[in-house]
């Protein structure tokens, strides 16, 4: 039984930093044993088919085959397409009344404590606003990501120590969710 899956790159080709051409991510992947692959922008968004169900490994071992294959280290988080339905689905703020900009979700390797947010001061950011999800942080940012105040906040190292998250806006969540769907 094979799964359909998204890998997350974080922080390739950002201003000519870690450069990933797509077609040579495409090229890892298959090498990897991977089928049906297919990449998304060139901000680190790819869809494959695999046998393994084992998000965590595969995420592993992409990230090792990018070391080998670039010379750098690159965070990857995996994702199956059921995942990022519903994902998608439980977004707790309006996003068909939203443009993509100015809806996020960062995903996360895993949960985040909530008592990692005790203390956290949301009303201090307000209109903009956040939610925890399973393995994910919605972000409402009404300016976009790049204006965002909540979000340098919620970046910050007593909130996100140890985990690996990477961020995508709302029109990419929504392509990524179409392009793994069975």
């Amino acid at each position: 039984m094979t799964t359909t899956y998204a890998a997350l790159l974080r922080g390739i080709n950002v201003s000519g930093h870690k450069r990933v051409p797509m077609p040579e991510l495409r090229t890892v992947l298959g090498e990897l044993g991977h089928t049906d692959i297919a990449t998304h922008l060139q901000s680190g968004n790819a869809v494959f088919r695999s046998g393994d169900q084992d998000e965590s490994a595969l995420a592993a071992a992409l990230e090792h085959a990018l070391h080998e294959r670039f010379g750098f280290s690159v965070d990857c988080i995996v994702r199956s397409g059921s995942y990022l339905a519903a994902v998608a689905d439980a977004c707790p703020f309006p996003a068909a009344e939203l443009e993509g900009k100015q809806l996020h979700v960062t995903y996360l390797d895993r949960a985040m404590d909530p008592e990692r947010l005790a203390g956290f001061d949301a009303p201090a950011y307000l209109p903009e606003a956040f939610e925890l999800g399973d393995r994910c942080v919605y972000l409402y940012a009404p300016g976009g990501l790049g204006r965002s105040k909540l979000a340098v906040a919620l970046a910050r190292p007593q909130l996100t120590k140890g985990l690996t998250a990477t961020t995508r806006n709302w029109n990419t969540v929504a392509k990524l969710v179409e392009m793994t769907r069975v």
